[in-house]
């Protein structure tokens, strides 16, 4: 896989690429929304002229495959399928909370 993808630019901590097909997606968007912790959503499905883009670093991270959820923090740093928890702790961490 090629080195070259560049990361997909966010103004948020915490960019959960998505697909809406994905259970793994909708437990963690639950979770994460119980408890309020903010985040932006991204379709890796959705007709966007970004969406080739989005999903060439996902599998640029995920040795070649197109895994979701995918989650890239605002540190540069990406989990892939983490638990709503470690997504908590990483956002209070970015946030400096």
């Amino acid at each position: 896989m090629s080195t070259n993808v560049a990361t997909p630019e966010t103004t948020e901590h915490v960019t959960i690429f998505f697909a809406d097909w994905c259970p793994f997606c909708a437990k963690l968007i639950k979770n994460l929304d119980r408890t309020e912790t903010p985040y932006e959503l991204v379709n890796v499905e959705a007709d966007s002229p970004d969406t080739a883009d989005i999903n060439a670093w996902i599998e640029s991270v995920n040795d070649g495959n197109r895994i979701v959820p995918t989650v890239l923090y605002s540190d540069g740093t990406h989990a892939t399928n983490p638990s709503a928890s470690e997504v908590r702790a990483k956002y209070a961490e970015l946030a400096g909370e």
